[in-house]
């Protein structure tokens, strides 16, 4: 069957291992049910996620002009500590900001290629925790603003990284970590505005197991745009990669704003 859409994010389901599902406008596709098929690929054009016109995605799914505009693309989305609605003070839409920034976040430690630091809402765990690709995760501290879970990363991540080598995730080149550990020991380093609100035994590990079948020895990352089609059996998905039998990968978070023609 042939399937056209444009890409956006893949929504997950926590299970015992966790479900993919890609929207493609008119049906979801459960991507786990298309693991040791064959999956043909085309780009047909550009579809910012926003003004939806056929412009050259710039970053986020979103056209360079819409990028530098709305509020869902402002520089607190990736800076959380650049967050200004807790003072009243707007960036681009004081409501739309007051909305996301003043909510519970969570600041967090996820071991996806390393042990790293993270930012998320508390209503996006553990999806933030799938989308990266982590295999385990705990939550050391719940704010009820995003600027506090900002300067308490920025704190952090002086003494753990914020990044993550995505080649050494979907390799699986990963080790196990004692989170707990790690944890109680990055708690002295907390601002002491969020040190209130330290989860101080009130955490724990969370793990997840990915949908994969064979892991890539050496990672080939696919450019659609450049390539304009793909064609191979899909062996596994993580984070928001899908994974080839030839060792292709596709970030379709990477890839959102591209409408393309999937055949299975």
């Amino acid at each position: 069957m042939t399937y056209q859409g444009v890409l956006k994010k893949m929504k997950t389901s926590f299970e015992d291992v966790v479900q993919y599902y890609l929207d493609m406008e008119a049906d979801f596709l459960n991507m786990n049910q298309l693991l040791d098929r064959e999956i043909e690929m085309s780009f047909v054009k550009y579809e910012c996620l926003n003004c939806h016109l056929d412009k050259e995605i710039y970053r986020q799914g979103f056209c360079k002009s819409c990028f530098f505009e709305i509020p869902t693309a402002g520089d607190w989305i990736m800076k959380p500590e650049l967050s200004t609605a807790h003072l009243g003070v707007e960036d681009r839409d004081l409501e739309y900001e007051q909305q996301v920034q003043l909510q519970p976040h969570i600041v967090y430690l996820a071991n996806s290629s390393d042990v790293k630091v993270g930012v998320t809402r508390k209503t996006q765990v553990p999806t933030r925790w799938i989308d990266q690709g982590a295999h385990e995760a705990i939550e050391i501290v719940e704010v009820p603003n995003r600027y506090l879970a900002g300067i308490t990363e920025v704190a952090l991540k002086d003494h753990v990284s914020d990044k993550t080598n995505w080649r050494k995730m979907l390799k699986n080149d990963i080790v196990d970590a004692d989170l707990v550990k790690i944890k109680e020991e990055l708690s002295q380093y907390i601002p002491d505005e969020a040190r209130e609100y330290y989860l101080n035994g009130n955490s724990k590990e969370t793990n997840i197991n990915f949908p994969v079948h064979k892991y890539p020895e050496k990672v080939k990352s696919l450019n659609l745009v450049k390539s304009h089609s793909y064609k191979g059996v899909l062996k596994g998905i993580k984070g928001q990669y899908l994974i080839f039998e030839d060792n292709t990968v596709f970030n379709i978070r990477a890839n959102e704003g591209l409408v393309v023609n999937i055949i299975v």
